[in-house]
């Protein structure tokens, strides 16, 4: 077991609700333990709905390329928990290791005694910790939920705030429309502090025009203030301050096109790195497990049909369903396959819109539950969505009987193309079975 396992177990439980977008719980114990927010390297915060993880990934990966060291914070974690947090270091950064991690966590709880606060508020205020305590040059900085109320918005005056493509989701938390979830995540926008925004619709954009006009933030939005986009195999970015010709992201989708834009307009806009090297080896050289990874090694393999192709991607709402979509009917363009999914999905999401976009793409669907939650949709009547929205599926117990299902009635050629989807519980479920948790 993981030192930090049993700290994690405690503190899970000092608050009845998983969510719960509030400041005042997390304030009262930053003072507490002496304001480590006050202390924390340059910061970039990055908020949105779909792209968060990509982008910091590639933030990372240029100012790393730069020779900056860079500590990251994302959520949610796909194996283990040390996921979250990548701190700075002279070989390059790390995931932080058990005996670090439980030390913050264990002073957090001393500090909060006992108090209500959520699980991300208190594992954010050990993140904080480390942070401060470890020198670096910059922090690349995740939101959790939302923008406005999420415990990361305690950061007073970042270098800049990212905004990436805002869809559905969260509607229970964030609002019914897409303005007033743009509202939430413009909600991080500072004043005086450059905003750097995804190409956004018109709702979206507005919202995110009108809070940095009212806090006198400088606004470079996609589509207008800079552009990107796919040219002859390459990736061409162009900004007032001139073009770039550079390779394609490493991340595939073209998807990726949009959020490479995000990370380039974000380093030209803060300054922060401006050689086009260090640029090129960020877009090339940035990884994100779970989000259109290809599993080319370890266990799963040996139930699948021999040399199928096996994708992971945790997205799982409607914006999601169609930029993974799209990506699998690029793959299918370039080289032909039968698509089946192996789909799970929470009841806090709309599985219906998911599916949707795979009509006339996907061959069969089969459900799953996903492991560990109670929130899952059960597989019959997640089958049950997916037929209703023009697919073929049927109900199977896990992963892996999906994949020996494939593997026993396979007997054609091309082998099939098996995407995993629909929770990044799901996919991280599926990586450590697999035996290659990220790192």
């Amino acid at each position: 077991m993981d030192a930090a396992s049993p700290i994690l177990d405690r503190v899970a439980a000092l608050h009845p609700k998983r969510i719960d977008l509030a400041l005042d719980r997390l304030e009262r114990l930053l003072t507490r333990l002496d304001h480590p927010e006050k202390r924390l390297p340059p910061t970039i915060h990055v908020a949105g709905t779909n792209g968060k993880g990509s982008v910091v990934a590639m933030l990372r990966a240029m100012s790393e390329a730069a020779g900056l060291q860079t500590h990251t914070y994302i959520s949610p974690h796909l194996v283990r928990f040390n996921e979250r947090i990548r701190l700075a270091g002279a070989g390059g950064s790390a995931l932080v290791d058990d005996t670090r991690l439980a030390d913050a966590l264990q002073r957090a709880e001393i500090a909060n005694d006992g108090a209500e606060i959520t699980f991300f508020e208190i594992t954010t205020a050990a993140a904080f910790l480390l942070f401060s305590e470890t020198p670096a040059d910059l922090l690349v900085l995740e939101t959790g939920l939302g923008g406005r109320l999420d415990a990361t918005n305690v950061v007073e005056r970042p270098l800049a705030s990212v905004i990436t493509t805002i869809g559905f989701d969260h509607m229970g938390f964030l609002g019914q429309t897409l303005g007033e979830i743009a509202a939430e995540k413009a909600g991080i926008i500072k004043r005086g502090v450059p905003v750097i925004s995804a190409p956004q619709k018109n709702e979206a954009a507005a919202v995110i025009e009108r809070h940095a006009a009212k806090r006198r933030a400088p606004l470079h939005m996609g589509g207008s203030d800079w552009n990107v986009a796919p040219e002859q195999g390459r990736l061409v970015f162009q900004d007032n301050d001139g073009l770039m010709d550079l390779p394609p992201p490493r991340l595939e989708g073209r998807h990726q096109y949009i959020n490479a834009g995000v990370a380039i307009a974000t380093m030209r806009a803060t300054r922060l790195v401006t050689d086009p090297v260090a640029i090129e080896a960020g877009i090339v050289g940035a990884q994100w497990p779970g989000r259109m990874q290809r599993i080319t090694k370890g266990r799963l393999l040996d139930y699948a049909p021999r040399e199928s192709e096996i994708w992971l991607d945790g997205g799982h709402n409607a914006d999601a369903g169609e930029v993974i979509a799209t990506a699998m009917a690029d793959l299918e363009e370039r080289v032909s396959r039968p698509l089946f999914l192996i789909a799970g999905m929470l009841a806090t999401k709309d599985p219906a819109a998911f599916f949707r976009a795979f009509g006339g793409l996907a061959r069969h669907v089969f459900t799953v539950s996903v492991p560990g939650s109670t929130a899952t949709i059960e597989p019959g009547a997640l089958a049950d969505v997916a037929e209703s929205a023009d697919l073929s599926a049927e109900p199977v117990a896990s992963v892996k009987t999906a994949l020996r299902l494939l593997s026993e009635n396979w007997r054609f050629e091309p082998p099939p193309r098996i995407l995993i989807c629909g929770s990044l519980y799901l996919v991280g479920d599926v990586l450590a079975q697999n035996g290659t948790p990220p790192d």
